[in-house]
């Protein structure tokens, strides 16, 4: 097969920087060293497993909605993406849930890969319910049956101290649902048992923006946090904007997990916007400084975009690679999303290209170009 495209830059592969010359299709044909390539950075495309919103839309508001998020998050390198629900009655999940299959099914023009959704929530704690509106529901068998005949759930953020929990997860993992403990009150032990109880049933145990809305590591109570981050089988979601977690904080969980640890958006409607008012899940939010408060001042969701999330954790010690490793393989892995993630022969052609400062320049999806621009002048 001839290939219908090239780039040549530094190539961001999983270990190391090459400089060299990528030959694609749809898929990556070669990968070639060369002596001297152009000082712009070629990475595989960006990963999203945790987004709801963007450009002013939410997952929850429609069709047309998801399409505006998915597009705007394209722009900053995200190519693979799974919009998330918020906790609102049942019936309106399940329309979002609707929603999604139909994109999914249908593709975003000009858009990335809608992979599925992220069900987070109702099945939270009302206890830990963070910036979430006040609609937890316990996971009775007839809901999980309903999420997993919906056909698109690949994530879904569970409290395993909820009535039901228990068969919630062995039903959600043997459908390849990745069950993420999130939004939770229990302990070290309760979350231990429901990373074993995934693993049991074959799934893959996952913890939603992990530090935040579940009890803290602390001497005498190590907490769930704790649990995720020793066990060898759990990934663990962050949202590495600076506010929602130290850059401290970052560097130990990193340390502890390795490629265990992907990074997310958490991303609400507001991202790309100007400051000022907002809202999430029907809910009053404010913008302020790249960071979004409740009316009580709780956090609420992030503003935050994968690239933003990359440079973050290059100025704060990750090699680029590692970074990489944080924004998409990472993520890949925790899905068995095999064909992409990394950039190597035969993984698909989803690149985003860097210039020195991190900034993306152009983003190639599918092997074609469907960005290219600064993100200054987005």
């Amino acid at each position: 097969m001839t290939p219908t495209g090239q780039l040549d830059g530094q190539i961001v592969l999983p270990d190391r920087v090459l400089p060299g010359r990528i030959t694609f299709g749809s898929h990556i044909e070669t990968i070639t060293p060369l002596p001297d390539a152009p000082r712009r950075y070629i990475l595989p495309g960006f990963i999203d497993t945790h987004v709801h919103g963007g450009d002013g839309a939410d997952t929850m508001d429609g069709i047309e909605a998801i399409e505006t998020l998915a597009r705007f998050h394209l722009r900053h390198g995200t190519t693979t993406i799974l919009p998330t629900t918020i906790t609102r009655p049942w019936d309106d999940v399940m329309v979002a849930l609707r929603n999604i299959a139909t994109v999914m099914e249908r593709g975003v023009p000009g858009g990335p890969r809608i992979h599925g959704a992220h069900l987070e929530g109702p099945f939270v704690s009302p206890h830990k319910l963070g910036a979430q509106p006040p609609f937890p529901v316990a996971p009775r068998p007839d809901l999980v049956a309903a999420a997993i005949e919906a056909g698109c759930v690949r994530v879904v953020t569970l409290a395993p101290e909820l009535e039901h929990a228990d068969t919630a997860i062995t039903a959600f993992s043997k459908a390849g649902v990745r069950v993420s403990l999130g939004h939770t009150t229990t302990d070290y032990e309760g979350a231990t048992k429901a990373i074993c109880a995934i693993c049991t049933a074959g799934g893959i145990p996952g913890g939603t923006h992990l530090f935040n809305a579940m009890s803290p590591i602390e001497g005498r109570n190590p907490g769930p946090v704790t649990a995720l981050m020793c066990s060898d089988e759990a990934y663990a979601e962050m949202i590495f904007d600076t506010h929602h977690v130290h850059p401290a904080t970052f560097r130990l969980a990193s340390r502890m997990m390795g490629n265990r640890l992907l990074f997310v958006t958490d991303a609400m409607r507001g991202t790309g916007l100007p400051d000022g008012p907002s809202q999430l899940g029907g809910q009053d939010v404010m913008i302020r400084d790249g960071v979004v408060r409740l009316p009580g001042g709780s956090l609420a969701g992030s503003v935050l975009t994968l690239d933003v999330a990359l440079r973050n954790a290059v100025r704060n010690g990750a090699s680029l690679p590692q970074a990489a490793r944080l924004v998409s393989t990472n993520a890949a892995r925790y899905l068995g999303l095999h064909d992409r993630g990394a950039i190597a022969v035969g993984k698909l052609a989803d690149f985003v290209v860097m210039d020195e400062e991190l900034i993306p320049e152009s983003i190639h999806l599918r092997g074609q170009v469907e960005i290219f621009k600064s993100i200054h002048t987005i």
